[in-house]
């Protein structure tokens, strides 16, 4: 058995990179199994990654901010017993023990243990066999260890590139008295820019939109709003949203699927994701999943938590995975219309909110038409032209909206 222990970047579902945020441990220390090793950001989440095994960490192959990829391996651990662990002991530091590795590394990437390809690699590349971190059998320099070396050497000399350009730069604004200031994007906000890229160029985007009267919500909220919060639950608008949603896209779950290119694939739960500001940081999308089994006040509490543990930082990758439709509520920062909001690919449809408004509105009561002031606000559903068309994103948004408008009458027995 090998008493080295690879230390890899989590799996996830999309496949996406991540970034390096902050390493725990330095080369050299000594670790236990389960202990925080490194952070790592998502476009989505900050994660700390544990340690597989108790050992010592030998070596870090991705430094702090290199972008790395799911099973991609970023580091690796010695066990403890090791044989090499037990020859070195005799060394006085830590220091002399690396130095000495590396002299015995060298040692055996002499030329009798390269291979003709990592030879002509090296040579090619002007790289000493010592200087690349053998991964093979007793050391060996393998051709991926080239490859990787070489890798890692244009990212630090492009980084090193970038630095000096922006130094240059900063020097050239500031002798002509400019006050222009170069904020670096997070991973949550280049990863958010790939994203929506992404969406708009994949899917034809296409928006139908209806108005609500939220008259009739708004008195149920004031008869129950401090009865849930007594009970652990924040009675929001986004609350009674969901719910329309959850009856809507149970009547029409062709809204509640995946577009692929061999089909549509329908999913049997209804996991809605809601949008949640970060400030500066840009966006991130809690799940509600199942929500077809949750009561209003089960959504209430469900959704209360998440927006909360979003803006802590404190949201797991399960809290934000498995969505398979999104409201976006743009209507908190006093947004009245959104067109068109972009889809949170893989799914096909996104329903954006708007500012909730005391309007003139012409109303019918028993037959004839008279004048009041009502609570109104401007729904959006945003469609994926290939997956839906016009007439089932109108039916859908018409369904979300008489579900609202005959609060709580046509939620039938679905909540409370």
């Amino acid at each position: 058995m090998s008493g080295i222990k690879d230390v890899l970047a989590p799996p996830n579902e999309e496949g996406t990179r991540a970034t390096i945020l902050k390493w725990c441990k330095a080369v050299g220390d000594t670790v236990v199994k389960d202990e925080p090793l490194l952070e790592l950001e998502t476009d989505k989440v900050t994660v700390e990654i544990p340690a597989p095994v108790s050992g010592t960490l030998i070596e870090v192959l991705k430094p702090e901010s290199a972008e790395v990829s799911p099973d991609e391996v970023l580091a690796r651990l010695r066990l403890p017993g090791d044989a090499t662990v037990a020859q070195e002991s005799n060394l006085p530091a830590a220091a002399p023990k690396i130095e000495s590795s590396r002299a015995s590394l060298t040692a055996r990437a002499s030329s009798d243990l390269l291979s003709p390809l990592v030879r002509r690699l090296l040579h090619e590349h002007a790289i000493a066999p010592g200087d690349v971190n053998g991964t093979g059998r007793d050391g060996r320099v393998t051709a991926q260890d080239v490859a990787r070396h070489v890798s890692q050497a244009a990212q630090v000399s492009q980084a090193a590139q970038v630095s000096q350009a922006a130094h240059v730069s900063q020097a050239a604004h500031a002798a002509e008295g400019a006050s222009n200031t170069l904020i670096p994007h997070t991973a949550i906000r280049r990863r958010v820019a790939e994203h929506m890229v992404r969406s708009i160029a994949d899917a034809p985007h296409v928006t139908t939109l209806f108005e609500a009267d939220l008259t009739r919500v708004l008195k149920h909220r004031a008869l129950h709003a401090k009865s849930y919060e007594s009970r652990g639950a924040r009675l929001t608008l986004t609350v009674y949203f969901i719910s329309a949603c959850v009856r809507a896209l149970r009547a029409h779950p062709e809204a509640n699927a995946t577009f692929r290119p061999d089909g549509m694939e329908l999913h049997a739960d209804v996991n809605i994701g809601v949008g949640t500001a970060l400030g500066d940081k840009g966006l991130i999308v809690p799940v509600i999943h199942r929500a077809q089994e949750l009561s209003l006040f089960d959504i209430a509490q469900r959704l209360h938590r998440a927006v909360e543990a979003a803006r802590a930082g404190k949201l797991s990758p399960q809290d934000v995975r498995g969505g398979t439709f999104t409201i976006s509520n743009h209507g908190v920062g006093g947004s009245l219309l959104a067109a068109p909001i972009v889809i949170n690919q893989p799914q096909v449809a996104i329903l954006g909110v708007g500012k909730v408004q005391r309007r003139v509105c012409v109303i019918d009561t028993e037959g004839s038409e008279s004048i009041a002031v009502r609570s109104m606000c401007y729904l959006t559903l945003t469609i994926d032209h290939r997956a839906l068309d016009a007439f089932q994103a109108n039916a859908f948004l018409s369904l979300v909206v008489s579900t609202l408008e005959q609060w709580p009458d046509a939620a039938e027995a679905l909540h409370d």
